[in-house]
């Protein structure tokens, strides 16, 4: 009974803290710039004069609005909270170091699951794109908007109060996770090579999910997209907690 006390007071103080940077953040002009417009730039510019069907561009439109969206938010917040002051009240309250970090995740997550609303009714609307799998999208929104958001907690963590040390490199990694997925170029259509190098982007299975979801048929086992993601969320939080830490002792 204790420990389901304990555990219910954390995921209430990881609530707050998300409701907060909600609260703050979501209309800042760097999140509307990276978070929300960036990705249907990118989409729209890769689509224009290009023979591409309904479900397919739908598919590639949210696994880019999930990655960017949910990776866009700790490289933001995070720097941002350190050179106000609020990220030391935050450190210094009652609860745990993951307990916080559970609530920054949230905070990209939810932001993502937001734009990948708008994402799949402009794919419905205005593509006319169909999903063979409902069900199936809205699990691998969530699973994929809460990996993401974890992966930008990795440079949220950085220790630096200043927001243009962790955009630099966060952009330049997701653009070489992007380039190298299957996202611009499908699996069927790479090389052996080119294929076996867009496996190491965990965007390559948000992207197969998709395609499970909205086409029905992927090039990988729907399972091993599932699996990949959940651990790779795990992964990305691993980093996270030790490079906080570190920042901890460095003062930041």
């Amino acid at each position: 009974m204790k420990n389901f006390s304990r555990i219910s007071d954390e995921f209430a103080q990881a609530w707050t803290v998300t409701l907060k940077d909600i609260k703050v953040y979501y209309l800042r002009p760097g999140m509307i710039m990276f978070g929300f417009l960036m990705p249907f730039f990118m989409f729209f510019s890769f689509s224009v004069r290009r023979e591409m069907a309904a479900g397919e561009g739908m598919s590639r439109l949210l696994a880019l609005t999930i990655f960017f969206t949910a990776a866009a938010a700790g490289p933001f917040i995070i720097p941002t909270e350190r050179r106000m002051g609020t990220y030391d009240r935050l450190l210094a309250a009652p609860m745990s170091l993951i307990t916080l970090l559970l609530g920054k995740i949230a905070v990209g997550a939810f932001f993502a699951i937001a734009v990948a609303a708008v994402a799949s009714f402009v794919g419905i609307v205005f593509l006319n794109g169909t999903v063979a799998q409902p069900a199936l999208m809205v699990l691998g929104i969530i699973m994929g908007a809460f990996t993401f958001s974890a992966m930008g907690l990795i440079f949220g963590s950085i220790p630096t109060s200043n927001p243009g040390d962790v955009q630099m490199p966060s952009t330049l990694i997701r653009w070489v996770l992007l380039f190298i997925s299957g996202v611009f170029i499908p699996l069927a259509d790479m090389s052996p090579v080119a294929r076996a190098v867009s496996y190491i982007s965990p965007l390559t299975y948000a992207q197969d999910l998709m395609n499970h979801a909205v086409l029905g048929m992927g090039e990988l086992n729907l399972w091993l997209d599932i699996i990949v993601l959940f651990v790779s969320g795990i992964l990305f939080l691993l980093p996270s907690i030790k490079l906080h830490k570190r920042g901890r002792v460095l003062g930041y």
